[in-house]
């Protein structure tokens, strides 16, 4: 745990209330860590943010306690538009682990905003739309290839109510598939829909696995199992070339999500331009935050684009990630791990997580995002550089899904 405590900067606020400290968790959450951001002020209200960064943990955290001394500690807790464009301008070098440590610092103001007028976060940017986040889950399907198993953590997956699941079938698969192992894929998903039934959604991970033409081949094979969407078919950095594969997709019926390798607005203007996806997958923490999310389910709306965000990490990102769904009009559907994290994840949280009930959760209504970490929790469990994991080698799966 590492904290950052005020040192006599300026202090910018007409409440008298400002940032006294800035303290971070690392959590080995087995394949990644969850990097914990807590703000407190100097009257005692205390913020929880989100600053994971899968496998760059360790360098957020870093650049976390920098920014915190450079822009934070003794200013105004409210003023966090203020910040993100200071921390945008002046910093200017942007990239993953520089938006992460944004997030992590701009969720937990968020927090703090939230409980000092005791209202959830959602009701301080226009309130809720809808009141059910619908969830898919992820997480869960170790034994893609063990047609008796896999069955067998389908059902289990909807008898826990889940309406809708998301998995990868592709297993080491890289640019290149063989036929072989195509007709492998399209077997192990047969078995899904097969055990699930015509009406749980299934969604297509391909992890950014496959050159454009084997992109275009494997939504070709998924097709006659109606997936809602295939995510991420081709490495995230090209757009031209991404748009070229949802063009084909759209030819077939088929839609593609992706953008979670994208960061902030300026680079899902991009993708937006160039008709390079059918659903947006931001994910709260690598785009910069709260509001920079909210600024491109906007800009997404415009075009009349779905938003699905992504979320494979700890629960304040959950949480965050819950409020911004209930205030988008153009929210489709939620990532969740909850159900098939380490075994201590609930215990992370006091009281434990929120349940997923009829395939939602219901969005919270305590002040701020509605959760407080357990501090022992979270030192229990110290965060490790070999919280790692490869998803082209043959094991990853083993090591991911629970």
């Amino acid at each position: 745990m590492l904290t950052h405590l005020q040192t006599g900067a300026t202090v910018m606020s007409t409440t008298g209330r400002y940032v006294e400290t800035v303290e971070t968790f690392v959590v080995d959450a087995a394949w990644r860590n969850f990097l914990i951001v807590k703000i407190t002020t100097n009257d005692g209200l205390v913020g929880w943010g989100d600053g994971t960064l899968g496998w760059k943990e360790f360098a957020v955290e870093s650049l976390v306690h920098e920014f915190a001394d450079r822009h934070l500690v003794g200013r105004d807790p409210f003023r966090i538009e203020d910040l993100w464009f200071r921390l945008y301008q002046v910093e200017h070098n942007t990239g993953p682990v520089m938006y992460s440590a944004m997030a992590g610092l701009e969720t937990a103001l968020w927090d703090i905003v939230g409980k000092s007028c005791g209202q959830p976060v959602v009701n301080l940017v226009g309130g809720a739309l809808r009141d059910r986040i619908r969830v898919y889950a992820n997480g869960w399907y170790a034994d893609m290839h063990d047609h008796a198993k896999l069955r067998e953590r389908v059902q289990k997956v909807v008898g826990m109510g889940y309406t809708a699941m998301k998995f990868d079938p592709f297993g080491a698969g890289g640019r290149e598939m063989s036929r072989a192992d195509l007709r492998s894929a399209v077997k192990a998903v047969g078995v899904v829909r097969d055990a699930a039934g015509p009406d749980i959604d299934l969604l297509i991970e391909c992890h950014g696995r496959f050159s454009v033409g084997t992109a275009i081949e494997a939504i070709k094979a998924m097709q006659p199992f109606e997936p809602l969407f295939c995510e991420e078919p081709i490495p995230a950095h090209n757009l031209d070339s991404q748009a070229w594969v949802t063009k084909a997709a759209s030819a077939m019926g088929a839609r593609v999500a992706t953008g979670e390798h994208t960061y902030s607005r300026f680079g899902f203007n991009e993708m937006l331009q160039k008709q390079a996806t059918h659903v947006v997958q931001p994910d709260l923490g690598y785009t910069g935050g709260f509001m920079e999310t909210k600024k491109i389910a906007a800009m997404a709306e415009a075009h009349y684009i779905s938003v699905a965000p992504h979320n494979c990490d700890g629960p304040g990102k959950l949480m965050a990630s819950i409020h911004l769904c209930a205030n988008i009009p153009n929210f489709l559907i939620l990532e969740t791990f909850a159900d098939f994290d380490v075994a201590w994840r609930k215990d992370l949280v006091k009281g434990g997580e929120l349940p997923v009930e009829g395939g939602c959760y219901k969005v919270p209504t305590a002040p701020g995002w509605g959760y407080e970490i357990d501090e022992e929790v979270a030192r229990a469990h110290p965060g490790s550089i070999k919280s790692r994991m490869n998803m082209f080698d043959g094991e990853w799966e083993r090591l991911m899904c629970n």
